[in-house]
C-alpha cells in the first residue's frame, strides 16, 4: 500500500507522517506532500518520499498521487477555498487509480450550526460521489488552538471571551494523528464516520487555571457578551471578517457545539486522550523550545 498524506508540511499532516512511521508503516509506502519546499526536505530525511503539491495545481496532485493506493486528505487552511481545493483533490485521486480517501473533517458536520461545518459537509458529499472507498474523521478542536490565547493572557492577566459556560473537548493534534494512522493501517474502516474529540470537555476556567499553571501566575475567566467581546477586539485592531468569526464560533461554543464527547477518538488510538494541561504545556514546549 502507497499512501499520500497532503498538507504534510503543515502540523497535523507531518505529525501524521511520523505516526505511520512509529506504527511500523515502511517509509517507502508513504508520500509527503505540501507546498513548503523547506519542510519536504525536512520530512525526506525521515526517509519517506515526497512531493511538492499545491491544492489549486492539479498538476502537481496528479504526480503525487501516481501509483497510489490511498489519499489522506488534510483539510485546507484557506476557508472559503475549502470545497474548490478538495474537488481538485479528489478529482485527481479518481483520475490517478487512487482506490480510498481519509478527510479531515469537522464534528457533525452534516447537521452541525458551526461556523466550520459547511466547507466540511461539502466535501464529504463530494467524497460520498467520488465512488471511492472512504473514511471520514470528524475531528474536534485541537488543544494548540489555544496557544495565541495563552500569549495573550500572560500579558492581560485574563481569559475574556464570549463563550458563557460553553465547553471543548480539545484533544492534541498527535492524538488525531495517531487515530488517522490507525485508519490508514488498519481494517474495517470503509464507509466509517467517526466523531473524534477529547475524553474531557472542559470549560474556560479550567482553561484559565491550566493557563495559571504554565504561566506561575493568576489567570483569570472574565465571561464577557458577544457585544463587548466585538469591541474589544475591534478596539484591538483586529480585522472585521476576524471578528465577526471568531464572535460566531465563541457563540458555538456557548451553544456546547464542541462540547461532544464521543469516545472514538480514545478507541480508535487505544489509550486517553492528552490531557488539557499537559497538551498545551507539549505545544508550548516545542513553540518555545
Amino acid at each position: 500500500m502507497t499512501v499520500v498524506v497532503t498538507g504534510a508540511t503543515g502540523h497535523l499532516g507531518r505529525l501524521i507522517v511520523e505516526s505511520l512511521l512509529a506504527r511500523g508503516a515502511e517509509p517507502a509506502s508513504i508520500v509527503a506532500a505540501g507546498r513548503q519546499t523547506e519542510k519536504l526536505a525536512a520530512l525526506a530525511e525521515l526517509g519517506v518520499a515526497t512531493a511538492r503539491v499545491d491544492y489549486s495545481d492539479a498538476a502537481s496532485l496528479a504526480a503525487a498521487f501516481a501509483g497510489a493506493d490511498t489519499v489522506m486528505l488534510v483539510s485546507g487552511s484557506e476557508l472559503g477555498q475549502r470545497v474548490a481545493q478538495h474537488a481538485a483533490v479528489i478529482a485527481a485521486a479518481q483520475a490517478s487509480g487512487v482506490t480510498r480517501i481519509v478527510y479531515t473533517s469537522a464534528p457533525r458536520a452534516d447537521t452541525s450550526t458551526l461556523v466550520l461545518a459547511p466547507e466540511h459537509k461539502a466535501t464529504e458529499e463530494l467524497i460520498r460521489a467520488s465512488g471511492l472507498n472512504f473514511t471520514i474523521l470528524r475531528n474536534g478542536w485541537y488543544t494548540e488552538n489555544y496557544l495565541g490565547m495563552l500569549e495573550q493572557s500572560d500579558a492581560s492577566g485574563e481569559v475574556a471571551v464570549s463563550v458563557g459556560d460553553g465547553r471543548v473537548a480539545s484533544a492534541s493534534r498527535a492524538d488525531y494523528a495517531d487515530a488517522a494512522a490507525v485508519v490508514l493501517l488498519g481494517e474495517g474502516h470503509d464507509s466509517a464516520i467517526y466523531e473524534l474529540s477529547g475524553d474531557v470537555a472542559w470549560n474556560f476556567g479550567d482553561l484559565a487555571a491550566a493557563f495559571s499553571d504554565i504561566l506561575g501566575r493568576e489567570i483569570t475567566f472574565r465571561a464577557i457578551s458577544t457585544e463587548e467581546h466585538i469591541a474589544e477586539m475591534t478596539e484591538a485592531g483586529l480585522p472585521a471578517d476576524a471578528v465577526q468569526f471568531i464572535a460566531v464560533l465563541d457563540a458555538n461554543i456557548r451553544d456546547g457545539v464542541l462540547a461532544e464527547t464521543s469516545g472514538d477518538l480514545a478507541r480508535l488510538i487505544g489509550r486517553p486522550t492528552t490531557p488539557l494541561l499537559q497538551g498545551l504545556r507539549t505545544a508550548r514546549g516545542i513553540l518555545v523550545g
